[in-house]
């Protein structure tokens, strides 16, 4: 039996629960702040999580992650807009939606492009959601296998993996994920409860508060970038007045192409490290590849905006299934997500889906909801988006500090945590600089943790001795893989693999 009467009572409850007025409504508030934030040239969907992370303080855990997953959702949709208004990608999975939607826009179809990329997001957006809700509870059922030796061995693949993913260099993504692992060690150690790198600041004992570290690599790098950029004229629609949503004729050819790329998104964002910036490329390149017309792409074809918009929504879902289940975060949005829960004493991991049901099974239902007032949102929110595409880089900048500075202030009261914010900045902005990634270190911080006190308690359980870890298949497996995740990283698998291809 696949669904237990369990399960069923957990999905029941979680209907339930998403329901209330209130959680209805913070949904429905996420969903336009995503719009909003995707509309934005510059912004993304992780910063404006880190963001209004500290939002969530005072509200429950099952409000509170819903409204993020709904802001997730909405600035995957949004980023559309500036990508078919002004050719410039919201957030880097609406790239290629550049392609096709900006020629439509030129050439007076922005309404119609507009309504494509909304329609595809919806129904990618949906399917996603009912996958997460179909394969969570299933992969939950198998983490009741879990104890201290599997979640260490879980914790340890969720760094390799998503190290390996994460950019072009292998090696600066797993150095990215060690480094977030040493600072998760500052403070009280868990286990002896003595203090460590703490340096004598009184601050430092209750260790690195990871909101913090979050809202300064993510929104201050972001903000930095933005002051430095010129206000360049780019190429904009002045209006949207042709009809938006397509005909059932319309949407009837374009539904092939919107159903495959949804099952290559929710694959894509199965994959730990990537996210909709990848899996529009390959669905679009696979509609183009499937196409009889593949010269037409790129001069305005409804096609490539479909498969675009609805691969990168359907990543929403896929990335939150191994998040959810198992928590290994499938993109950096996700890893922002599980710092949210952490907010509320949820440690992420495979009993998300058993102690934590109640929060679980809201946040899937809140994810197909904002699906449904995405659409409503956006139909009534894009006519008017042309204006926010205009507003300019040297009024976004400060104001994306002003607010990192209220959220890192009013997490303790502090302003040693709005100058470590700061400094989590810089450190973010250098990164970039080097090409090095901020998601595994984000992952770092959230997993150590976890990491270190489930290695703890496996090494007691085996008297001292390593050779727990093979006592365990699911260990092995996990264990196998972060090895192979990390021998890519090797100068010598670089050298095979290109001396395969030379032959």
């Amino acid at each position: 039996m696949l669904f237990t009467p369990t399960i069923v009572n957990n999905i029941v409850g979680g209907l339930g629960n998403l329901l209330q007025i209130s959680n209805i409504l913070f949904v429905l508030f996420g969903t336009l702040i995503g719009l909003f934030v995707g509309a934005m040239p510059g912004l993304s969907a992780t910063m404006a999580i880190a963001m209004l992370l500290p939002l969530t303080f005072n509200l429950s855990a099952e409000t509170g992650i819903s409204m993020l997953a709904a802001l997730y959702m909405g600035a995957m949709y949004g980023g559309s807009i500036s990508a078919i208004l002004i050719k410039t990608p919201g957030t880097p999975a609406a790239a290629a939606t550049i392609l096709d939607g900006f020629p439509m826009a030129q050439k007076g179809q922005a309404g119609k492009a507009l309504g494509i990329s909304l329609v595809a997001s919806t129904i990618g957006g949906l399917i996603s959601g009912f996958a997460l809700l179909l394969i969570a509870p299933l992969l939950g059922n198998v983490a009741l296998q879990f104890g201290p030796v599997e979640l260490f061995a879980v914790g340890v693949f969720g760094m390799t993996i998503i190290g390996s993913l994460t950019d072009k260099s292998v090696m600066k993504g797993l150095l990215s994920g060690v480094f977030g692992l040493l600072i998760a060690t500052i403070g009280m150690d868990t286990i002896s409860g003595t203090a460590r790198f703490t340096f004598g600041i009184l601050n430092l004992y209750s260790g690195i508060p990871f909101t913090v570290a979050l809202i300064g690599l993510f929104s201050v790098p972001q903000a930095i970038r933005l002051s430095m950029q010129n206000d360049d004229e780019a190429p904009i629609t002045s209006d949207v007045k042709d009809r938006m949503l397509p005909t059932l004729k319309e949407l009837w050819f374009l539904l092939p192409t919107i159903l495959r790329s949804a099952i290559i998104g929710i694959f894509v964002g199965l994959i730990p490290g990537t996210g909709g910036d990848t899996a529009c490329w390959y669905a679009y390149n696979e509609t183009k590849r499937f196409s009889k017309h593949k010269e037409l792409f790129g001069t305005g074809l409804p096609e490539g905006i479909a498969a675009a918009e609805s691969a990168n929504n359907a990543v929403v879902g896929g990335a939150l299934i191994p998040t959810i289940s198992l928590g290994i975060p499938g993109s950096s949005a996700t890893a922002v997500l599980m710092g949210g829960l952490m907010v509320h004493g949820i440690m992420p991991g495979p009993t998300l889906m058993t102690q934590y049901a109640n929060v679980t099974y809201t946040l899937i239902w809140a994810v197909i909801f904002s699906v449904i007032s995405m659409f409503v949102m956006g139909l009534l929110f894009t006519r008017a988006s042309i204006f926010v595409t205009r507003i300019k880089n040297r009024v976004l900048a400060p104001i994306i500090i002003i607010l990192c500075v209220i959220g890192s202030f009013a997490i303790n009261n502090s302003m040693f945590d709005v100058i470590l914010m700061f400094g989590f900045g810089l450190l973010g902005y250098f990164m970039d600089m080097i090409k090095m990634p901020t998601a595994p270190m984000v992952l770092g911080l959230i997993l150590g943790n976890l990491v270190e006190t489930s290695l703890y308690q496996s090494l007691a359980i085996g008297h001292g001795s390593a050779a727990i870890f093979l006592s365990s298949p699911i260990a092995v497996v996990l264990l196998a893989f972060s090895a192979l995740s990390i021998l890519q990283a090797t100068p010598l698998f670089n050298f095979l693999r290109k001396k395969r291809k030379t032959t």
